[in-house]
């Protein structure tokens, strides 16, 4: 194996806009390549260093999805299950219609929001932080927005169509995160500790960060076109109060902490040390496509990266179609990305596992994660054993 083309890559976006890159990369469970380059903070020149702590954003959905596919396990619900059986605010909803006259009007749903649902992203929920009823949500509760308060606000919401007809990248895996809390009892942070980072050894991954760790939390930064360079922005929009733990967007961790959850579920579940965070039948479901045709038409229309042939499973992107996405990933591969520019990368059948990391809010992501991708894969190719 040959990583240098893959260094060179790094070496390349991080002298263009990204102002750091990191990537590791673990192959049969052990680490073949583990690189990065920039300076986590630009303006005193600071060079990235190991253990670097980074606003995982959307990245926080697999371990969400992961925690909630255990209680599936478990039987303690089903994914056919209405949501209302666990969150009662959910049991009537309105949706947003477009009338045969072109007039847009509010209706009673005629479908319920299935547990499924907020897995797929095909509930109808909007991902619209500005919506009324969460900023009274996060007024009313003078500024600690609970994450069961968060849902509940969001139930008052009108849904952009009829539950399960249609997908949209919306709030579905934050009241996932309100779900298990509804359904197991535990506040979801405290979930997410107890059953999947204590157990794999990860010390540097959760929702709120000690001193020590705040001392390693990476600046945050979005590129300026008009001055040229990337400027400092810090902070986690996502984050809406002090006590919401967002199952979308709210978890910050390191890449080699990161990467020990992503291989347990690269290994169908179970991670190098006999941890088992979820049955590999489960990690089967939860990599299979769930779409429809027209859901997969609104899939496919995502604005931000290119998923043709991409399918969605539960929670992750899965790879169908290496001719139509042009890849060179293993169909099954899975993962998701983040909204500063991380990746992670589960590849069961070539036993594959990346996660990379950067701090670029305007992330560059469509022309960065497919060159990695296939950087990554082309490195492997001359390894005997791959």
């Amino acid at each position: 194996m040959d990583f240098q083309p893959l260094a060179r890559l790094i070496d390349r976006i991080t002298a263009w806009r990204i102002p750091w890159a990191e990537v590791m990369v673990i192959l049969r469970n052990e680490t073949v390549f583990h690189y990065r380059n920039g300076y986590a903070d630009l303006e005193r020149r600071t060079p990235i260093a190991e253990r670097q702590i980074v606003h995982l954003y959307s990245l926080t959905k697999l371990m969400t999805c992961t925690a909630a596919l255990q209680l599936v396990e478990r039987g303690a619900m089903l994914l056919g299950d209405p949501l209302a059986d666990y969150l009662p605010e959910y049991v009537e909803m309105n949706v947003r219609k477009t009338l045969p006259d072109g007039r847009q009007a509010v209706e009673k749903a005629e479908r319920p929001i299935t547990v499924r649902d907020l897995f797929t992203m095909t509930a109808g929920f909007s991902y619209d932080l500005e919506a009324p009823a969460i900023r009274e949500m996060a007024r009313s509760t003078n500024g600690r927005a609970p994450t069961r308060s968060f849902a509940a606000a969001l139930a008052k919401e009108p849904l952009l169509f009829e539950p399960g007809t249609r997908w949209s990248y919306g709030f579905g895996h934050d009241v996932l995160a309100a779900l298990i809390e509804a359904v197991d009892g535990r506040r979801f942070g405290i979930y997410v500790r107890d059953e999947i980072t204590e157990p794999l050894g990860m010390s540097d991954t959760g929702f709120d960060l000690t001193d020590e760790q705040q001392g390693r939390l990476a600046p945050q930064y979005a590129y300026h076109d008009e001055a040229g360079r990337a400027v400092r922005k810090d902070g986690n929009s996502f984050r809406l109060g002090s006590q919401f733990e967002s199952g979308g967007a709210g978890l910050l961790s390191t890449v080699s902490d990161y990467a020990l959850f992503l291989n347990a579920l690269t290994n169908l579940g179970t991670a190098p040390s006999g941890v088992r965070i979820l049955s590999p039948a489960m990690v089967e479901l939860m990599r299979t496509d769930h779409l429809t045709a027209r859901m997969r038409e609104d899939f496919h229309a995502f604005p931000w990266v290119p998923f043709v042939g991409y399918g969605y499973g539960l929670g992750v992107r899965t790879h169908l179609s290496p001719s139509q996405s042009g890849l060179l990933s293993s169909i099954g591969e899975f993962g998701w990305s983040g909204a500063a520019g991380c990746l992670a990368v589960c590849d069961p059948a070539s036993r594959l596992t990346v996660m990379y990391a950067q701090q670029l809010l305007n992330n560059q992501e469509s022309y960065v994660h497919p060159r990695l991708k296939n950087t990554v894969y082309s490195c492997l190719s001359n390894d005997a054993e791959g």
